[in-house]
């Protein structure tokens, strides 16, 4: 195995016992624990450090398309009955416009991001990781990592501490080929949920996607190019139904910013260092795709440590990225180009099984020759060109 020199924090003095891994995940969110996960499926021994105490919330839609289903279950994780709430599509509102399509296998799920947080550790503590929560990175390079009172040495390092990751930053990754930045509030209402799909509302500025996420709870997220326009006020004065739809309704939680973006790096590896999650880049949130890659890239990455070739990993990385960075782009396209998400909508609406074809390639069920010949029906000629 090549090990060579990183761009690293600087290392205080050590004066604490010096311990050892095969792996260390730096970032103890889903993406963290489920290549934990992962790295003791294949054997090693792994350690996860993060600097805050479970159960780790972040501002998401919590909705599980069925194929990152799949993949949760790919790592020995399933769901207990009545975990959440089932979906069996998605529908497209604007205005008078409604536009819906099942998923064509299984259904999807909307849960709170904490439980799921708690069934992951609970898989990985079982798999037997040692979790180190409160406890802090302050540094690595390519063969030890630095913690409070003590170094660790290691064989890999995985670097899975979101999209500000400063493991991307200390080891030299951060060449990006693109980034592009939305913004993001989510709410919990406390309401029945009126439909049997995860909704996305298209408004002039912003677009909200409704995830019901229990029998009497759904979430509800808010995202659009500028800050201001996230704002729950603000953007339900354009969405009508959704407005009309939460009146008198109680609010389950407080009410969370964050930021989403479209980011592709040029490389998800170096030495003996490796990216995944955010950290390794990322798709717009409205896509639903973050946990199914996270998951997928996680299981990719243990494959390719086992055989001691992170290029593996780079390859099966971008390879996964494919189908959601396009899915990314198209719903970006969409929220911008008003006069043609109108005419798009109408015609889906009188031929749904266009709509059902996008969705089909959406979650893996479609290939993308199928979903070309759908946008040239629907006159999307920037996708066919």
């Amino acid at each position: 195995m090549c090990h060579m020199a990183t761009k690293t924090a600087p290392f205080a003095s050590n004066s604490g016992s010096k311990n050892e891994t095969d792996v260390f995940v730096i970032g103890g969110g889903p993406a963290g624990l489920a290549a934990a996960i992962a790295a003791r499926r294949k054997g090693f021994r792994v350690t996860v450090a993060d600097g805050a105490a479970p159960p780790i919330d972040k501002p998401c839609g919590e909705g599980m398309m069925p194929e990152t289903q799949v993949a949760l279950r790919e790592l020995g994780v399933t769901l207990p009955p009545g975990a959440g709430c089932c979906f069996r599509g998605i529908q497209f509102v604007q205005g008078s416009v409604r536009v819906a399509a099942d998923f064509p296998q299984g259904q999807g799920i909307g849960i709170r991001r904490p439980i799921l947080h708690e069934l992951l550790i609970q898989e990985a503590e079982r798999r037997g990781a040692n979790l180190l929560w409160k406890t802090p990175v302050l540094g690595l390079d390519s063969a030890s990592v630095q913690l409070p009172g003590r170094i660790v040495s290691v064989r890999w390092v995985i670097g899975a501490d979101g999209a500000g990751s400063r493991v991307r930053r200390w080891s030299g990754l951060e060449a990006t080929v693109q980034r592009k930045q939305r913004s993001a509030s989510r709410r919990h209402y406390r309401l029945r949920p009126w439909s049997e799909y995860a909704e996305i509302h298209w408004g002039p500025r912003s677009q909200a996607y409704v995830t019901p996420i229990s029998d009497e709870e759904v979430c509800i997220v808010i995202t659009a190019e500028k800050a201001e326009d996230v704002s729950f006020e603000r953007a339900l004065r354009d969405l009508r139904e959704l407005r009309e739809r939460l009146i008198g309704a109680e609010l389950g939680s407080r009410e969370r910013g964050a930021m989403t973006a479209m980011h592709s790096l040029r490389r998800v590896s170096r030495g003996n260092i490796a990216l995944v999650g955010d950290a390794s880049g990322g798709v717009d949130a409205i896509t639903g795709h973050g946990l199914q890659l996270a998951f997928r890239q996680a299981r990719a990455l243990a494959e390719a440590m086992a055989s001691g070739d992170l290029q593996a990993y780079e390859h099966k990385h971008r390879q996964l990225a494919r189908r959601p960075i396009w899915m990314g782009r198209l719903m970006l396209w969409l929220g911008r180009n008003a006069k043609l998400r109108v005419r798009a909508l109408h015609a889906m609406q009188r031929r749904p099984e266009l709509f059902a074809r996008l969705l089909a390639f959406h979650v893996g069920h479609a290939t993308l020759s199928d979903v070309l010949a759908t946008s040239a029906q629907l006159g999307w000629r920037f996708l066919t060109a």
